[in-house]
């Protein structure tokens, strides 16, 4: 199914289209073993997403993909709505479940 989702034409015969598929199918697998909410495992799935392409497009470093995560996980579980980021669906040890993963 993520094989037609991502619309991957020559899976036989693409490398790249053989490591991404792999690269989903295990973040997703992941994201079901920790029993996420289907809003969390659409969250993880562009958090994913998100962070392939600042490699991919961007050309960043580790490093700075790193600080880029730490940004979009920044204010979970906290209160203060202008604090909390886009994740905040993801509780405190599910967000650390996430870095960890990551």
């Amino acid at each position: 199914k993520l094989e037609e989702f991502l619309n991957f034409k020559q899976l036989k015969t693409s490398l790249k289209e053989a490591i991404l598929l792999d690269y989903y199918t295990a973040g997703f697998w992941w994201a079901k073993e920790m029993n996420f909410s289907l809003i969390q495992l659409s969250g993880f799935m562009d958090l994913l997403n998100f962070l392939l392409e600042n490699l991919s497009d961007k050309h960043m470093t580790l490093g700075d993909n790193l600080k880029e995560l730490g940004k979009a996980m920044a204010g979970i579980g906290e209160t203060d709505s202008e604090r909390s980021g886009d994740l905040n669906f993801f509780s405190i040890e599910q967000a650390k479940a996430v870095i960890d993963y990551l």
